[in-house]
């Protein structure tokens, strides 16, 4: 954190005395750009200069000196001043002003102060000033930056060797191939056919102490403030801690408020289920629609596509209906509604300041519906709608007409959207679906990743395993896209929820120290189910850009087929390609192997699979709530592990606010072209001007129409087509009873 740039290029302290001249470059507060250059005179210079500077040699006798020099010191600090610099482009000026002239103050002006402490202290003194002397010496305290670290640079330089070896040849050596895989808790992660060796991973263990990962580590799950943005803790891991643990925040035990709201959660839902709470006809709540997007929408939809086929899953959820209502586009409400009898639907509203314009947006249309078929009675929307909110927005909460004592259920700012699965937010909806006792099962499996990711040594730990190869794949050698390969239909919306989960965490370029990074950052997230995938974009993967594959397996299958005559079951035959997919990627095909098959010499080049393309292979016993729980607390520290190595806030979420205010000042162009067709629409630029007027042009029969205090009936206020009674009559009819496809005599 010192700026030290001496002429010859090697790094001294500012106490050094010697005989030859070096400059003192530091980073000057804004008021003292304006002042002029001063230059002060070394000990061994008689006469001044414009060229002298400031020197002292290292030696430590001389950083121990008695007081009896402390006048004459103290008389240069006073008279140091330091030349106007320039910045670097990829300096904020705000915050790096802060941090490195805090850094530099504190460095010469406290030190001298402990000094002044007499001889008591000098003990004390002398160690202290050994320590700040090896880290002046070390080149990368003159810049925050983690390229800057002899760590970063040894894996840079250990580049070179990895990419003299293919991974085909990778592969044979038994003792590494042995050596590279992690196992917890059924949990088997085998990275054998990543482009790395032992000597990679031990740089990377280098690289992630440099950075004080495990530190990191436990700040997060105690409680410090790591959000340094927003100054929020980061607790998600609190969600699923168990009942005896003690986590404090801002003075809280947040552990023993997590599990009152689980509790009232458990209670709700049971009376939901067991038919003690009803709806505002008397009639069983039976479909859940949950309003949220982002966060509060991918997390609890991916795991309610696991339970969907889950045997306990199933069991536990007939006669009920959970649908999510996350897009504004009318059409997603159409298509969430139409079959449904709001008589029997409770709507869930997941946001959590209350204010997220789609979100809030999609409420006032669900109360509309209810209305629509019930009343406008204040208890229609008490009986019908829940809140899954901040504690801050409890008065907005209150104000939409919902129960705020019975039907709100809070959750905390330390809970980022994308980390909220675990929360009321997956909670609630989950458990009105499936029941409490299995949604306590995924918190066990996340809970069981949680412990292993604080206690087992980073060569054993599999988030951390993991993000440290992300960061090698992504940062060194250069993949700027990754993909997550579920082979299991299951778990078709994971890669979306991991999609969400890294880019809005790690899509970054500030450190915390407010300067730009020079190292890549936040990879590219995709993926498909297996075998779904490799008919889609496989391609690609084994021919195209290199890629760095997740793939994910089972040995049991949630629902196992054995047909007649086939010597495989479904679930080998899936499995057959989730062994063979990372065998292709790794070794390709030589074009002696084509040639050997008596491939025509000129399809040769076209037929050969370079191969040398990473992936890793997890594997675990069954797709269950636990295992689920499990696969998503790996993932969320993954993406922990590589924002603490990039020294990127993986916790805020601003990238997301511009897009939003622009469009606020579009919404009010809009409304001053429905207001009047003469009106001409003057946008921040001409592109935009133009493209939003012949939108307008375009759409104004559909447009809302008359006064919102008129009582003329708007058309388009109509949420559905078809009402669930049409739905209704269409399911009475009567099917054919003729056909050809033979299934009373299959065994399915």
């Amino acid at each position: 954190d010192y700026f030290y740039y001496p002429d010859d290029g090697e790094i001294v302290s500012p106490y050094d005395e010697h005989e030859r001249d070096y400059s003192i470059h530091m980073m000057p507060t804004q008021e003292e750009n304006s002042q002029e250059e001063h230059v002060v005179k070394s000990h061994s210079t008689e006469e001044t200069t414009a060229s002298s500077s400031f020197h002292r040699p290292v030696d430590s006798q001389d950083i121990g000196d008695d007081n009896e020099n402390d006048d004459n010191l103290e008389s240069k600090v006073r008279n140091l001043h330091v030349p106007q610099i320039h910045l670097p482009p990829r300096f904020v000026p705000n915050v790096a002003w802060e941090h490195h002239h805090r850094a530099t103050t504190s460095f010469v002006h406290e030190r001298l102060h402990r000094r002044r402490g007499g001889s008591n202290s000098r003990d004390n003194s002398e160690e202290t000033t050994k320590i700040e002397i090896n880290k002046i010496r070390d080149p990368s305290w003159l810049s925050p930056l983690v390229s800057a670290t002899p760590e970063w640079k040894r894996l840079e330089e250990h580049k070179a060797e990895i990419d003299r070896v293919h991974l085909r040849d990778m592969l044979k050596d038994e003792v590494r191939s042995q050596a590279m895989f992690a196992e917890h808790d059924g949990v088997y992660l085998d990275y054998s056919r990543q482009r790395a060796n032992l000597k990679t991973l031990k740089l990377l263990q280098d690289l992630a102490k440099r950075q004080r990962l495990e530190e990191r580590i436990r700040d997060m799950v105690t409680g410090k403030k790591i959000n340094f943005t927003e100054k929020r803790a980061v607790l998600h891991t609190a969600l699923r801690a168990d009942p005896s643990e003690e986590i404090f925040v801002d003075g809280e035990n947040v552990v023993e408020e997590v599990h009152e709201v689980l509790n009232q959660i458990k209670t709700f839902t049971e009376g939901v289920r067991n038919g003690d709470i009803r709806g505002y006809t008397g009639k069983r709540l039976r479909n859940i629609i949950s309003v949220g997007i982002g966060g509060s929408y991918l997390g609890p939809e991916f795991l309610h596509e696991v339970l969907k086929t889950e045997p306990d899953g199933i069991n536990s959820a007939l006669g009920y209906n959970l649908r999510f209502l996350a897009n504004v586009d009318p059409v997603d409400v159409e298509r969430t509604c139409a079959d449904l009898d709001p008589e029997e639907t409770l709507i869930v509203i997941v946001s959590k300041t209350f204010t997220t314009a789609e979100t809030m947006l999609n409420a006032r249309t669900m109360r509309q519906w209810l209305w629509d078929f019930m009343g406008n009675d204040k208890d229609v929307v008490r009986k019908h709608v829940v809140a899954c909110a901040s504690v801050s927005a409890t008065d907005k909460v209150k104000e939409f007409g919902i129960d705020t004592d019975k039907y709100f259920f809070r959750f905390w700012d330390w809970v980022g959207g994308r980390y909220s699965v675990c929360s009321a937010v997956g909670a609630v909806p989950i458990s009105l679906m499936y029941g409490y006792d299995l949604f306590e099962q995924f918190l066990k499996g996340a809970q069981s990743i949680d412990r292993h990711f604080m206690t087992a040594p980073m060569d054993k730990n599999i988030p951390v395993i993991m993000g440290l190869l992300g960061i090698w794949n992504h940062s060194f050698l250069g993949y700027k896209t990754r993909t997550t390969l579920p082979y299991a239909e299951a778990l078709l919306r994971l890669p979306s929820h991991i999609q969400q989960l890294d880019m809005e965490s790690n899509g970054k370029v500030m450190t915390h120290h407010g300067i730009e990074v020079d190292y890549p950052v936040g990879e590219i997230d995709f993926g498909e189910p297996g075998t779904n995938g490799q008919h889609s974009f496989f391609q690609l993967l084994h021919m195209g850009q290199t890629a760095p594959c997740d793939f994910i397996g089972f040995c049991q299958s949630q629902h196992d087929l054995c047909l007649d005559g086939e010597s495989l079951s479904s679930h080998d035959e899936l499995m057959a390609n989730f062994f063979a997919q990372p065998d292709a990627l790794a070794n390709g095909k030589t074009e002696e192997e084509v040639r050997a098959e008596g491939i025509e010499e000129e399809l040769i080049p076209h037929r050969t699979f370079k191969g040398n393309r990473p992936s890793m292979s997890l594997l675990l016993p069954k797709l269950t709530a636990y295992a689920t729980g499990q696969l998503l607390a790996i993932y969320e520290h993954r993406t922990a592990v590589q924002g603490f190595i990039w020294d990127i806030n993986s916790f805020d979420q601003w990238g997301v606010e511009l897009g939003k205010k622009l469009a606020n000042d579009v919404k009010g162009h809009l409304i001053n072209a429905r207001k009047f067709d003469d009106h001409v629409i003057k946008a921040s630029n001409p592109a935009s001007s133009r493209i939003l007027n012949y939108y307008v042009n375009n759409s104004r029969d559909h447009a809302c129409s008359g006064d919102a205090g008129s009582n003329d009936v708007n058309p388009l206020t109509r949420v559905t087509r078809k009402t669930h009674t049409d739905h209704s009559r269409a399911a009475s009819m009567t099917p054919p009873t003729q056909h050809d496809l033979g299934g009373h005599m299959g065994r399915f």
